[in-house]
């Protein structure tokens, strides 16, 4: 077997994976209008729904992608998807209720913990030269999103509202299965010494992984936001029918899927900074724009997926810039922070999105508060994280 074709058999797998899990996370996202209407939610609430897994998901990052770096996804991946089908079919098949629903988002979160396996375990099959672009492709998983919007309502509508989560439990099952049998870690990957506790104390210390975790916060955080949210925005804003607003929020999802490895392209051959300043930039305006609530066609058309573009390649990059100043030892610690702070990102806007529109009966201060973020965001890698990340020193001290 060449030495390409089983990173690049192994970055396949990884990736099937990271979007099985990232579908069934996402599964409460497409039918939060649905359950609005059949649970008799306020705004509020069918955003806690959507968002509860999301935050599960954030912070469950932290543990799983320290125990990859000591026993390796090849144990972690299979674990992971097996008991992700657990509030699968419970939610599926049980829950019935607000109560019910947030117990089984919160279990449901363990879906986007997979992220933190991942990212590891790619990192180490791949060179440095290889690993933004390697990073990138398997940044697709988060095209499970995309996946669970494109068919979760439809399926729902044809079969019943059980259906895609039996069908979805599944795939989970399969692939733990498959994982346990194919999924090889690296043989001379970097194991860390030191307890699980230890080694997160200490990464929590590492002032480079906080600025990639505030840099992943705004990027993928809103990604994450504009995923579970944007179909409760365009049946508000714009009148639109389920099914459609559930379509359209897939299209954003793909565009936003397939410019994270050209996030991760552009990184390897530039630097991932400059491809972060541009993206934050393009962010800030195009949230600007979005406050305005012009017209669907096209103008808000083309500002939403200019934004799931930037979002995406934005996205792409900050993981291009983990490879090059992270580790490898430390790579799935530091990754569990940044992917919990990614996740984090995502789990406050839809709330307070639900919270604007139920006060002022108006989106527009959440989009400005986007624009506000990002332009800070953009100053901030254009300053600390450019003079931080352009240190010889940097790589390997964590300072």
């Amino acid at each position: 077997m060449s030495r390409f074709t089983q990173p690049a058999r192994m970055l396949a797998l990884a990736t099937a994976g990271f979007m099985a899990g990232f579908w069934a996370w996402a599964l409460l996202g497409p039918l939060g209008p649905t359950l609005r209407d059949d649970l008799g939610l306020s705004s509020f609430q069918q955003s806690l729904v959507v968002a509860v897994p999301v935050l599960v998901g954030s912070l469950g990052r932290i543990p799983v992608g320290a125990l990859t770096d000591r026993v390796g996804a090849r144990r972690v991946f299979p674990l992971v998807t097996a008991l992700t089908v657990l509030p699968v079919l419970y939610l599926g098949h049980l829950a019935d209720s607000l109560a019910e629903f947030l117990v089984g988002g919160f279990f449901l979160g363990l879906g986007g913990t997979t992220f933190a396996v991942g990212v590891p375990f790619v990192n180490a099959w791949y060179p440095p030269e290889r690993r933004g672009l390697a990073l990138g492709i398997f940044g697709i998983g988060t095209g499970g999103t995309a996946i669970s919007a494109f068919t979760t309502v439809q399926l729902a509508d044809a079969v019943d509202r059980s259906f895609p989560f039996t069908l979805v439990a599944v795939i989970l099952a399969l692939y733990a299965v498959t994982a346990h049998f194919l999924l090889r870690d690296r043989p001379e990957r970097a194991i860390p010494a030191g307890s699980l506790l230890a080694r997160t104390t200490a990464t929590m210390r590492m002032p480079t992984a906080w600025q990639l975790a505030f840099l992943y916060a705004v990027a993928f955080g809103g990604f994450v936001a504009f995923s579970v949210y944007l179909p409760t925005y365009l049946t508000t804003a714009y009148d639109l029918g389920r099914s459609d607003a559930a379509l359209r929020t897939a299209g954003f999802v793909v565009l936003a899927v397939a410019a994270r490895p050209v996030g991760g392209w552009l990184s390897d051959r530039l630097h991932p900074v400059p491809v972060l300043i541009g993206a934050y930039a393009a962010i800030a305006a195009l949230a600007l724009l979005a406050s305005l609530e012009l017209a669907l066609i096209p103008i808000a058309t083309l500002t939403f997926l200019g934004m799931a573009a930037a979002l995406g390649t934005g996205s792409g990059a900050v993981f291009a810039l983990v490879a090059r100043l992270v580790p490898a030892d430390q790579v799935g610690s530091v990754t569990g922070i940044v992917g919990a702070a990614g996740g984090l990102g995502g789990f406050f806007p839809p709330l307070v999105m639900g919270a604007v529109y139920s006060v002022a009966d108006d989106y527009t201060w959440g989009y400005l508060l986007l624009a506000l973020t990002a332009a800070a965001t953009c100053a901030f890698t254009a300053t600390v994280v450019r003079r931080h990340a352009l240190r010889p020193d940097v790589r390997g001290r964590g300072a």
